[in-house]
């Protein structure tokens, strides 16, 4: 999608909606990290490098909340993998509940 092409109300609406994952909402929210990082990538020169206009506060507000999101999701599901990985074997039968491939060996 071109950015360039689009008025700068239609530019803010379409930020809008990736922050807000409309579409997540119906589906469940699997991904809304996903939108939060096209969000950041597509509006992050409309939010920080363009001349000043007058939606640009609201885009760059939505930029930095995506932005935040995802590192916030980044961090929990790579605090929860390394503490799975971790006590994996400790945690016996909950623990190959929870495995989709059982490793083989002697943890």
């Amino acid at each position: 999608m071109n950015l360039e092409r689009l008025p700068n109300e239609e530019k803010l609406t379409l930020c809008r909606k990736y922050y807000l994952g409309k579409l997540c909402l119906q589906r469940g929210f699997a991904f809304l990290p996903f939108l939060w990082l096209v969000n950041v990538v597509w509006f992050f020169k409309e939010a920080f490098v363009k001349p000043t206009y007058t939606e640009q506060l609201k885009i760059k507000t939505y930029v930095k909340r995506s932005g935040l999101g995802l590192l916030l999701w980044v961090a929990v599901l790579t605090t929860w993998i390394t503490i799975f990985q971790h006590f994996r074997a400790e945690w016996g039968e909950v623990g190959d509940y929870l495995s989709f491939t059982i490793p083989l060996g002697i943890p």
